[in-house]
Parts: structure tokens; sequence; C-alpha cells
């Protein structure tokens, strides 16, 4: 059997938090119903697909790229560096790697990017949905730390409560210094 792996990653565009990839090996005997962009979904049907993903993917991994390592790379290649690792963690070595948008990470495997594809390829989409719903449950439990900034309703992006809160209180720690508006707010903060 061919193993192909799809590959996403959420949280390119927040202000806060990691950014998050997923790597996922679906079953052709066992197909999941209902995938598709994790945009897309409501936060209830990505949580239902999140338990189904995990039980019945051959394989299927998380990781991340940290605040730290966002501010020292760029979000782009720390982007790419935990979709790399996403693609390393997988139990089961792909011969394919099919990868959200139109670069692929840097990995001994032979790489397919493809522009929307967590709309088309349900390992793309299982991978978005395992992402979205993992990252999403890291900024609720940020909220319980920090929850004068609303990270429970916005989960880091720029949201207009989010700027009034970073203009009010200054960046947290979880807050990404190289992105232009945690920068200004640090500023006139």
């Amino acid at each position: 059997m061919n193993i192909i792996a799809g590959v996403d990653e959420a949280g390119r565009g927040p202000l806060a938090g990691a950014v998050v990839a997923a790597a996922v090996v679906l079953d052709p005997l066992n197909p999941i119903e209902g995938l598709n962009d994790s945009k897309k979904l409501s936060e209830k049907k990505r949580q239902i697909l999140y338990g189904e993903i995990q039980k019945k993917a051959l394989a299927w991994s998380i990781a991340e790229a940290s605040v730290e390592e966002i501010d020292k790379l760029n979000i782009l290649h720390a982007s790419m560096l935990a979709m790399k690792r996403a693609v390393e963690a997988l139990e089961l070595l792909p011969v394919l790697v099919l990868v959200d948008g139109n670069r692929n990470p840097d990995i001994d495997m032979e790489c397919r990017a493809i522009v929307g594809g967590d709309a088309i390829e349900p390992a793309i989409s299982a991978a978005s949905i395992l992402a979205k719903v993992f990252r999403d449950q890291q900024m609720l439990e940020y909220h319980q730390q920090y929850p004068r900034y609303g990270f429970d309703r916005h989960k880091g992006y720029p949201t207009k409560l989010h700027m009034e809160m970073l203009r009010s209180y200054g960046p947290t720690k979880i807050h990404r210094k190289s992105f232009a508006p945690v920068q200004q707010a640090e500023l006139f903060g």
C-alpha cells in the first residue's frame, strides 16, 4: 500500500501562540465522512471529527513551532518547521506528502504542495482539523492564564478586542514580538 500523508498548519495569522501543524495518514478502508477545510466547519463538527480522525487514521501526529521560533525564523519558516516535525513524527513513513499551500517543508520524501488542498484532499483536511482543534485548545488554556485578553474568543487573531487589550495591557510572553501590531503595542503600551 502506498502511504500518503496530508499535512497542514493552523495559526499563521494570530499575534499570539505557537503555530501548530498536523500530519495524517488516512485509512482508505475506514473513511471519515465530513472532512473539509477546518475553517469551513463549525467548532462542534471539528471537535467530533478530531476524535474520529485520531481513532480511524492509520497514523497521525501534531507538532508545533514555538513563539520564540516564530520570532527567530519568521512565521513562514516556523510553519514549515512545524510541518516538518509533524511529518517526521508519523509512525508510518509516507511515500508522498500532500502539503496545503504553495511550498513544501524541507523533508527527505516526495512532497506535493496543493493550494487549497485542505478543501480537496481528505488527508490534508484531516490534518487541518487536528491542527486547528489542538491550537484552539492551547489558546483556551492561555485564556486561563491571561483572562483579560479574551483568547477564548479570538484565539490570538488580531480582532478589535485583542488589539484593545494589547494596547491597554501590553504583550504577554505568548505574543509574537516580531509581529508589527505587537511591536506597536510595546511602543505605545
